[in-house]
């Protein structure tokens, strides 16, 4: 059987090949659409991450193909459609960073309450002065969670651990844990409204396209924070930029933006045509990326180690389980 990683490193390879040691496994640093495409006419197991744009082109182009295996929850960079048409299942990683991603959700809420970032620029020009740069405690505010799955549940044992208040929005709701771990069901209106921090652990979906869009912020109250490390289009980014300008929010905590996979490629795109919505979702980015009251990490909440090696075991079970007749973690 062969199968084709891309966006490996090095030493996930190792593993991957320790794991697969009875398979044919070819390994790629780069991404699927870079990719020499006739070369990888024998695979039958795909696996990638958030970066590779597995469009119909590229799924037409492999025509023996079985099996994609995204190393991600989300699976928004797939076309399923095209894929369903040709029989090939979609495989993904449900859990691995639950507690990764809450704990990185709290870097960034630490880093504006407590004006981390701005500190480490001062006192590397060698400026020791506090002055303008007081924060504010965690304890006994307001926190609405936006999405209360597996990551969701973390965040709230953490603000609580704070001291926090939670409300929380969600489809689905469990009263037991609600009531177990103290916390709120409310609207997404009434969370916007009444939440000092609101942070975002929903699933990218056609429906949940910009969720946050400008009358929703316009319902935060005054001087919130608002922090995804959930999926960039869950936002207006325009809309966004309108709340940090006009005080409406005190500050952002992102992990993720609209047109992030596009970032890292700027010098390609200025060489090929590109349409107009995705140029200015790049130069709205740069702008939030300059603003002193937005912290940014490029998705980068999932990145530990530990979250690391969890992806890639449950990586080879999806693979496993799928040639031994016994498929896990597909899309419905």
């Amino acid at each position: 059987m062969r199968i084709a990683f891309f966006e490996i490193h090095e030493w996930e390879s190792q593993h991957l090949q320790e794991k697969l040691s009875e398979h044919q496994t070819s390994f790629f640093p780069g991404k699927i659409q870079d990719a020499d495409l006739s070369a990888l006419q024998d695979v039958e197991v795909l696996s990638v991450f958030i970066y590779s744009q597995v469009t119909a082109r590229v799924l037409e182009s492999l025509s023996r193909l079985r099996l994609l295996a995204t190393r991600s929850t989300g699976y928004d960079h797939i076309d399923i459609e095209t894929c369903r048409g040709r029989g090939i299942e979609v495989a993904t990683v449900p859990s691995y960073g639950e507690n990764t991603v809450a704990e990185h959700t709290f870097a960034l809420i630490l880093a504006l309450s407590r004006h981390v970032h701005k500190f480490y620029v001062r006192v590397s020009a060698g400026n020791f002065s506090r002055e303008g740069l007081t924060g504010f405690d965690l304890k006994g505010k307001t926190i609405g969670v936006l999405g209360v799955g597996r990551i969701g549940l973390h965040v709230i044992k953490i603000a609580r651990g704070f001291g926090m208040e939670v409300l929380a929005t969600d489809i689905r709701q469990d009263p037991f844990l609600a009531e177990l771990m103290n916390f709120r069901y409310v609207p997404a209106e009434h969370l916007l409204a009444h939440s000092d921090i609101i942070t975002l652990h929903m699933p990218y979906l056609p429906s949940t396209h910009h969720f946050l869009n400008r009358e929703k912020l316009a319902l935060i109250r005054k001087g919130a924070l608002l922090i995804n490390t959930s999926r960039g289009g869950l936002v207006d980014t325009s809309a966004l930029l309108a709340a940090l300008d006009d005080g409406t929010l005190a500050g952002a905590g992102l992990d993720v933006v609209e047109g992030e996979q596009y970032i890292s490629e700027e010098q390609a795109m200025l060489r090929s045509e590109q349409p107009a919505e995705v140029l200015r979702e790049v130069l709205q980015d740069h702008i939030l990326f300059r603003r002193e009251n937005v912290v940014f990490t490029p998705h980068n909440a999932f990145n530990s180690r530990e979250a690391l090696l969890r992806i890639l075991d449950t990586t080879v079970e999806n693979i496993r389980g799928f040639l031994q007749g016994a498929p896990v973690n597909l899309v419905g």
